[in-house]
């Protein structure tokens, strides 16, 4: 690969996990404008969809599917809409920075899911990253839960769950017949199932999803629709094009990077040592799990296979 290729996929790769941490910042923000949870994700999942066909049309992209592919893509469309609602929960009751720190554990969760139920191996690496990163939640948790308005114990309930859903999304795309389905189609149709499923949610429990209006409201939907779900999406596809799922993920470490930053200027979020000292823990736990798995003795390569066999997790 060339030094060019290779650029270009750290771009993409940063531009993907940069935007993404963007979500704390525009969801509370609508929230702040009268938006329940259920209107800003019906918002967030339908602008995004939409944007995301009229990407795929402009560049001829085939969306066509079998009518086996409608179950798979029905659950793992569920599970990525609970990793958003769980996220929007937990935005409610902790701090963003803290909610989207304790999500980036899902490289963590995905590795034991894919040992435990797919007998992958799991090097003693891991094992040391796992206790790291869980010394870095209780750190987050101690330094910023105190602070927050909400539930505490809701709002790290929420980010756990996230954490959960999104790691069974990521093993469901990997180990289903989503594998079959290409990227962009894929993202489509679960960005639009989502848009479904909160629209319904919406009118069951909220009476109805609330209309947007005004130019700033409108901007915030932009915002969260566009470059914190599509422009993330179809960046982080280009990225694993470039560089590989490996090296893609080990720059997820932007997501809660900017989530912080964005928390403590726009705000007042506290940024205290402990909270410092948790974002370190859990980002270099992450980290050395990413990288251990890119030298194909990671955590995602099967008993007794050799390292060219190693899938990408």
């Amino acid at each position: 690969m060339g030094r060019t290729s290779h650029f270009k996929g750290i771009i993409y790769a940063v531009l993907s996990s940069s935007t993404f941490g963007f979500a704390p910042f525009f969801t509370l923000m609508l929230i702040g404008g009268g938006l329940s949870s259920f209107g800003v994700l019906f918002y967030r999942w339908g602008v995004a969809s939409l944007a995301l066909g009229c990407f795929g049309l402009a560049v001829r992209q085939n969306f066509r599917i079998g009518w086996r592919d409608l179950g798979t893509i029905c659950l793992l469309g569920t599970a990525r809409a609970m990793t958003s609602l769980s996220l929007v929960v937990a935005y409610q009751n902790i701090a963003t920075g803290v909610a989207s720190s304790i999500h980036f554990l899902y490289p963590l969760a995905v590795a034991c899911g894919m040992a435990l139920f797919f007998r992958e191996r799991i090097s003693w690496r891991v094992f040391a990253a796992i206790a790291v990163s869980l010394l870095g939640a209780v750190l987050l948790s101690a330094g910023d839960l105190s602070a927050a308005d909400g539930n505490g114990v809701l709002g790290m309930s929420a980010a756990c769950m996230s954490v959960v859903c999104y790691s069974a999304y990521i093993i469901g795309v990997r180990k289903t017949r989503a594998a079959r389905i290409d990227s962009a189609a894929l993202t489509f149709y679960v960005t639009a199932f989502g848009a479904l499923l909160f629209g319904c949610c919406g009118m069951l429990f909220d009476g109805g999803i609330q209309l947007v209006t005004g130019w700033k409201m409108w901007l915030c939907v932009l915002g969260i629709a566009l470059p914190a779900t599509a422009i993330s999406n179809i960046a982080l596809v280009q990225a694993i094009k470039y560089i590989g799922p490996t090296t893609t993920s080990l720059f997820g470490a932007m997501e809660p990077l900017t989530a912080m930053v964005i928390g403590v200027l726009a705000f007042g979020e506290p940024f205290t040592w402990m909270t410092a000292a948790g974002m370190v823990l859990v980002i270099a736990a992450v980290s050395w799990v990413v990288r251990d798995g890119s030298d194909g003795n990671g955590p995602c390569r099967r008993r007794g296979a050799p390292a060219t066999d190693a899938p990408n997790c």
